[in-house]
This record gives C-alpha cells, sequence and structure tokens, in this order.
C-alpha cells in the first residue's frame, strides 16, 4: 500500500508529528486532539511505503494506523532526568 501523506508538526510540542492521508486531510482526526496538538503546521508532503525507512517509526505501522484511525501521531522522544539537566546547562541547546 502507498499513500501520499502530509506529515504536521505540533506548534505546541517539539518533536510531535502528525501524519495523515493528503487526500482525507485532518478531517478524522478528532478535535480533542487537536486541541492538544494546536494548529497543525504543514512539515511536507510524501509518498509513504511499507518499506520507506523513516528515522522513528515504522512506515508499515503509520500506514495501518492512517487507514485504521485516519491519522497518525508521532510522539517526542521521552527525555531522562539526566538529559533535562544537561540541556539546562547548556545554553546552546536552549531556544
Amino acid at each position: 500500500m502507498r499513500t501520499v501523506c502530509d506529515v504536521y508538526r505540533s506548534p505546541r510540542e517539539e518533536e510531535m508529528y502528525l501524519y495523515v492521508d493528503k487526500r482525507e486531510g485532518i478531517a478524522h482526526v478528532p478535535e480533542k486532539l487537536l486541541e492538544l496538538f494546536g494548529r497543525p503546521r504543514h512539515l511536507m508532503t510524501m509518498l509513504l511505503t511499507p518499506e520507506k525507512k523513516l528515522a522513528r517509526a515504522e512506515a508499515d505501522g503509520i500506514l495501518k494506523e492512517i487507514r485504521e484511525r485516519g491519522y497518525y501521531l508521532q510522539m517526542p522522544p521521552a527525555r531522562d532526568d539526566e538529559m533535562r539537566a544537561i540541556a539546562a546547562q547548556n545554553s546552546k541547546l536552549q531556544r
């Protein structure tokens, strides 16, 4: 299965992304999720195939979620306390 996907990033949460079928857009994303996610900001459009290599998610899992739910939500990676402390001390890592 191949799907042309739009990928949106959250303006509220760093590294949180929403994948949807380009033809459907965000129509199937629950309103409550959109409230928490914030106004989706378009990041890119891509052709997603099961064998496509992605950094933090399996393409076939994303395709399955889009097919069953109408969207896939990629959560930010977990940060442990030690990494938070390092980031807080390093001004180059702060925004």
